[in-house]
């Protein structure tokens, strides 16, 4: 099979690249270096070439074209019935699945949602007016990080909303744990719902026999993946994918339409050419994701050597709801190194060059990427080298719980187009909270709009605000000494 055939749009946008071309339209660079010099010495002028408008003939225009082939060749890939190629990454895969939950079924019908979603499938509910029905995951509170659903919560909670019309979840969770999605794909079928997964962090998952198998395969309806995270494509760049199951015609359009509200109409060809490549490389790549899974493995056998360190997800097995987890996430107990994971986190990237995913109160997470090799010794060296003093304390170090998200008064959409008032975070605390705010990483948000501002949510943002690296997506301020609120009457 040539290149034409592997990656039939990167192909034909790296021939038309090559062509004696006089660009007189968008961009504004006009493909020239004569036209940015800047650009292009910064960026190369091989990427300004690539870097063409959409509605093209020979690329993405008329019948069969290289796009729609590859478009196709990712759904055959996920074994999906339709895919859709995302420039504005996963975010936009979960406002879209939020969309079309929201044209299916009749409005007053609620989705039942994992409270750990990601932020954007909340905006999502916040656009569509969706009013959910929240399950909480299991929460592992000795590292501070949300997990799953188990089969029995889930049964329990469709038993409890007999009206609700869809079911979204999450997995893997941001530290590799894999949930049942075979089981809970049969209860929701049971119950005539479709189950929506919200698959981010394992867009490898069913490219190997050693990682988990891929959602479509084991009943999911839709799955949302961040192509970008551990797929191997530009940031930025994503998919959603349509199973194949007994929802499939009347999600489709919805999706379609969904897609249409989201997606740019000046769609990035770099980032598309990505996703082309990306799905190829997994395709058929499978010693790339067999050199990173030994790459991961030698990080945890180094990691499980170290006196101060200890690999998390060797007690996964204590929560009933992971029945895996995925390899190329490697998630690192630090808390006897007597400082914070994201302080840790931080000192790792200004010390030693070292860019960790993601970090709790007590863990941090490296991503291995397929293809990636290097020095597990270093990395561990490293890290354990940035240990506080033998002798001292360090509050960084305590573990700072998960705060319990505040009770659900309104809707998300009525309460975010509500008349709103700022006010200091004293004078917040038992109020509605009129936004949503989520601590990165990971971005789950602590609370929402049409939530009750609670002490322990303002006490864990502003901690989370003012320590290493901290930052909360939706605040009025750096410091989160302010929120928004619903006006009372």
């Amino acid at each position: 099979m040539d290149a034409s055939e592997r990656t039939p749009y990167a192909h034909a946008l790296g021939e038309f690249a090559r062509r004696e071309t006089l660009r007189l339209n968008t961009p504004g660079h006009n493909a020239s270096e004569l036209a940015s010099e800047a650009l292009a010495a910064f960026f190369g002028p091989e990427a300004l070439l690539l870097d063409a408008q959409p509605l093209l003939s020979g690329l993405d225009k008329g019948e069969n074209n290289p796009f729609d082939r590859a478009v196709q060749a990712a759904a055959r890939a996920w074994g999906a019935r339709r895919s859709w190629f995302l420039t504005n990454g996963a975010s936009q895969g979960n406002r879209m699945a939020a969309l079309a939950l929201a044209q299916f079924g009749s409005a007053e019908q609620p989705v039942i949602t994992q409270r750990s979603a990601h932020s954007s499938f909340i905006d999502g509910i916040i656009l569509g007016g969706i009013s959910p029905r929240f399950v909480q995951p299991t929460i592992d509170t000795q590292h501070g990080i949300n997990h799953g659903i188990t089969p029995e919560v889930f049964a329990q909670v469709v038993a409890e909303n007999p009206d609700a019309k869809a079911a979204y979840v999450i997995s893997p969770s941001y530290f590799g744990a894999v949930a049942d999605i075979a089981a809970l794909a049969d209860i929701a079928h049971a119950a005539g719902m479709p189950l929506i997964v919200d698959g981010a962090w394992g867009a490898h998952f069913g490219f190997h026999p050693d990682v988990p198998e891929n959602p479509l395969a084991l009943g999911a309806d839709v799955l949302v993946s961040s192509t970008h995270k551990l797929g191997g494509s530009l940031t930025q760049s994503a998919m959603l994918h349509l199973g194949k199951g007994p929802f499939a015609d009347q999600l489709e359009p919805l999706l379609e339409s969904a897609f249409s509200l989201n997606q740019s109409t000046s769609e990035s060809a770099l980032l598309l050419a990505s996703l082309d490549i990306a799905r190829d490389e997994l395709e058929y790549g499978h010693d790339r994701i067999a050199l990173a899974i030994a790459s991961a493995d030698r990080l945890r056998d180094a990691v499980r050597a170290s006196d101060l360190l200890s690999v998390v997800s060797d007690g996964f097995d204590q929560f009933p709801d992971i029945v895996t987890h995925d390899p190329l996430h490697v998630s690192i107990d630090v808390h006897r190194l007597g400082r914070s994971g994201p302080d840790l986190r931080e000192a790792l990237m200004d010390e030693f060059g070292i860019y960790c995913e993601i970090a709790s109160h007590s863990c941090i997470v490296a991503l291995v990427g397929p293809g990636m090799e290097f020095d597990a010794d270093f990395f561990v060296s490293a890290l354990v080298s940035l240990a506080a003093p033998q002798g001292t304390s360090s509050e960084a170090a305590e573990v700072l719980p998960l705060p319990a998200p505040g009770e659900m008064k309104v809707l998300p959409r009525t309460a975010f187009f509500a008349a709103r008032e700022l006010v200091p975070s004293k004078e917040a605390i038992g109020r509605i909270s009129a936004d949503s705010l989520a601590a990165y990483p990971p971005g789950i948000p602590n609370v929402m709009p049409g939530e009750v501002i609670t002490t322990e949510v303002v006490e864990f943002l502003q901690a989370i605000a003012t320590g290493p690296g901290g930052y909360v997506r939706g605040a009025h301020d750096s410091d989160v000494s302010s929120f928004w609120v619903v006006q009372e009457n």
